[in-house]
C-alpha cells in the first residue's frame, strides 16, 4: 500500500527556471555517462525479471481508469506534470509488490488508484507465513526507491528541478511506507521479527502523526490498531515460524533500505525546493 499526502497544494503547471551557464564539459559528460550506465542497468534487471509481460498484465482497465482520475485530481493542485509523475513513481512501488507476489505465487488484484491515499492491491490468497508477507511487503519499497533515485539522478544530471522534486518525494514516498505500523509496508515487514515491533511502529507513528498532523496517517493509525488487535488475540498458528536466516535477510535488507533512503533524503534538496517554489 502506498500512502503518501504530496506537499501543500497549489494551483498552475510548475514554471521551470531558464537554463543557463555551461552546459557541456567534460564533468557534465562524465556525469551523463554514469545516468546512461545506470539506466542501462536498471533497463538489464527489468528485462530479466520479464517486467514488461508483468506489467502487461497488470494494467487492467481499473488500473488505468483510477491512475487517471488520480493524476486529475492531482493536476488540479500541482499541475499535471508533477501530477503525472507523483502517480507513475507510485505505480512503479505496487509494481515492486506484483514482482514479490509472482515470485511468492500469492495471486493478486491489479492496482487500484484512490486520490490522495496511494494505490491498493488486494490479495487473494493468504501468504503461507510471515516471511512471504514481509519480501511481498519489502517488494515495493525497494523498486520504488530504485524509481525515485533513478528520477533523482536524472534531476541532478540534467539540472531538471521537477525531476530532482519527484525524486526528493519518492524518496520521503518509500521512507514513510517503512514505518512499521499495518496497514502500511513496515507493518507487514515487521512482522517476520515479532509482533512487538508493531508497538515501536505505533511509537514512531504517533511521533510522525504529532509532526505532520496528517489525517490519513490518522486513517492508518486507526486501521493499523484494529489489526495489531487481532492479530495479537488470534494469531494463526505456525504463521510466525520462519527460520532465522530468512528472518536475518529481510531484517538487513529492511533496515539497509531505510538507511539508504535517509541518506539521499538531503540528495537534490535545493533542485527540489526550487521546483517547489514553482509550484
Amino acid at each position: 500500500m502506498s500512502d503518501f499526502r504530496p506537499p501543500a497544494p497549489a494551483s498552475g503547471d510548475i514554471q521551470m527556471p531558464p537554463e543557463g551557464g555551461d552546459t557541456g564539459g567534460p564533468r557534465r559528460k562524465r556525469r551523463r555517462g554514469v545516468m546512461g550506465g545506470a539506466l542501462a542497468a536498471i533497463a538489464a534487471a527489468l528485462s530479466k525479471l520479464k517486467f514488461l509481460s508483468v506489467l502487461a498484465s497488470v494494467l487492467k482497465l481499473k488500473t488505468l481508469v483510477t491512475m487517471a482520475l488520480t493524476v486529475g485530481v492531482y493536476a488540479m493542485a500541482w499541475g499535471w506534470k508533477f501530477a503525472l509523475g507523483f502517480v507513475l513513481l507510485i505505480f512503479v512501488h505496487e509494481m515492486g509488490h506484483v514482482i514479490a507476489m509472482r515470485i511468492e505465487g500469492v495471486p493478486a488484484s491489479a492496482p487500484v488508484f484512490i486520490p490522495f491515499v496511494g494505490a491498493l492491491i488486494a490479495m487473494r490468497g493468504r501468504p503461507r507465513d510471515a516471511g512471504v508477507e514481509a519480501v511481498v511487503g519489502i517488494g515495493g519499497p525497494i523498486l520504488g526507491s530504485i524509481g525515485a533515485w533513478a528520477v533523482l539522478a536524472a534531476g541532478l544530471t540534467f539540472d531538471q528541478p521537477l525531476l530532482a522534486a519527484l525524486g526528493h518525494v519518492g524518496i520521503i514516498l518509500n521512507l514513510f511506507n517503512l514505518i512499521p505500523v499495518s496497514p502500511l509496508d513496515g507493518g507487514r515487514i515487521a512482522g517476520v521479527f515479532s509482533r512487538v515491533f508493531w508497538v515501536l511502529g505505533y511509537a514512531l507513528g504517533a511521533a510522525a502523526l504529532w509532526y505532520t498532523r496528517s489525517p490519513i496517517l490518522l486513517i492508518v493509525m486507526v486501521i493499523g490498531l484494529i489489526t495489531l488487535i487481532q492479530r495479537w488475540r488470534h494469531p494463526i498458528p505456525g504463521y510466525y515460524d520462519v527460520p532465522r536466516g530468512r528472518r536475518l535477510a529481510i531484517a538487513l535488507a529492511y533496515l539497509a533500505l531505510i538507511a539508504a533512503l535517509i541518506a539521499t533524503l538531503p540528495v537534490g534538496g535545493e533542485l527540489a525546493a526550487r521546483a517547489h517554489q514553482a509550484i
